[in-house]
């Protein structure tokens, strides 16, 4: 997998689903309108400050609370490519990773990254670079299928190209 840079925008311990998406918007599920939602209650104005391939970077338990996969479409389809976190909500973390959402567990990345530094992240060696600071981290790799399903775009699209080999 190529190597993932982007942006820093960081949030604190506890994010929980409905500051991720608001309950406000599940009336639907379409990706592009979740996109529009996305961390809206935690930063009002965070849509419309990141770019695509922006990274979040947050504290510890991220994703906590409800279970719906509306809080990782919302992040993957507002164009993060990437949240690295001290730790995650298990269901948040599963849920990540069954729509393709990549999720790094790093304490140490978080504790010496600032919002705006710029990361290189290297998933496939769990290699973090904050190249503003000029420090490297490491975070646990995930095994090999489930790379291939982030890979893939999710459990899914992981599927459909099992069945079609």
């Amino acid at each position: 997998m190529e190597n993932l840079k982007g942006k820093v925008w960081k949030f604190g311990n506890d994010v929980d689903t409905d500051q991720i998406i608001p309950a406000r918007y599940l009336n639907t599920s379409a990706p592009e309108e979740l996109a529009l939602h996305c961390m809206e209650d935690a930063d009002a104005e965070f849509v419309n400050k990141m770019k695509p391939g922006d990274i979040i970077v947050a504290g510890k338990n991220f994703g906590s609370g409800s279970s719906r996969e509306h809080a990782p479409i919302s992040i993957k389809a507002a164009g993060v490519s990437l949240v690295i976190a001290k730790s995650f909500a298990r269901i948040f973390y599963r849920n990540s990773i069954n729509i393709g959402l990549p999720i790094l567990e790093c304490p140490e990345a978080v504790e010496n990254t600032d919002e705006g530094d710029i990361l290189v992240i290297d998933l496939d060696a769990g290699e973090i670079i904050n190249e503003t600071k000029g420090k490297r981290f490491k975070a646990q790799t995930f095994p090999p299928f489930m790379q291939e399903l982030i890979k893939t775009g999710g459990l899914i699209n992981y599927a459909k190209k099992l069945i079609n080999k």
